[in-house]
């Protein structure tokens, strides 16, 4: 069994013209041999593009992407002839399988700001493939499936699972039962419970062959849960 719960102050960090990264794993010159995966996650970035900016075309294979829109919107384009416009509440998954190449920038009217996670794909000679679907997650309404079983968005990685919850000030939330579980704050904060200190917007705890836990929000919160089974 193992808990550990991963500050936002400790992410490393990347700074450019006009972009912010916070990457929670190992990425490009910043290499740390304990953080390098958990489970088929491999990368779980958190940016903020600037109007009209952001990633240039590049290519990707073997992975699955998804993309959570947290404020603002981002244009993403790919080889496959997609081109959508995700805002606040939606989400994209890009099945990058044999190669393909795509983009990403924010859009004109202000800053975006988007979780970023790379999933290790079961195939990865998948054919390319791009879907999008918004999420009504109303605080109240528990855990909202977005990506994997039951949810509108399918993704190339066997028992992976990814909610969304929005609770109130006060709202207790039974985290999911499942051998890996990764939870990220995106807003808000969480109150003091078994597993750490209080959490805020940023932090993220992950847990492995561990029983449900419950949290309870100190302000409006939004977690984005991974379950991996």
């Amino acid at each position: 069994m193992n808990v550990e719960i991963r500050r936002g102050s400790v992410r490393f960090v990347e700074r450019e013209r006009g972009r912010l990264s916070r990457h929670g794993f190992s990425f490009g010159p910043h290499f740390d041999p304990e953080r390098l995966a958990f489970g088929p996650m491999v990368c779980h970035d958190d940016h903020v593009l600037g109007p009209g900016l952001g990633f240039e075309e590049h290519a990707h294979e073997a992975i699955d992407i998804i993309t959570w829109v947290v404020s603002g919107s981002v244009v993403h384009t790919d080889g496959t002839g997609a081109s959508v416009t995700l805002g606040a509440g939606e989400c994209g998954v890009l099945t990058a399988g044999a190669g393909v190449r795509h983009s990403e920038i924010a859009g004109p009217d202000g800053p975006v700001r988007f979780v970023q996670v790379w999933l290790t794909a079961d195939d990865p000679e998948a054919a390319p493939a791009h879907a999008h679907a918004s999420v009504v997650a109303e605080p109240g309404a528990g855990l909202v499936r977005v990506v994997g079983d039951g949810g509108p968005l399918g993704v190339g990685v066997a028992g992976a699972t990814l909610d969304v919850v929005r609770l109130e000030a006060g709202e207790v939330l039974a985290l999911p039962v499942a051998h890996q579980v990764h939870g990220y704050i995106t807003t808000g904060a969480l109150l003091r419970f078994s597993l750490a200190e209080p959490l805020s917007a940023g932090d993220a705890f992950s847990l492995t062959g561990q029983p449900s836990y419950d949290v309870t929000a100190a302000v409006p919160t939004e977690m984005l849960i991974w379950s991996f089974a």
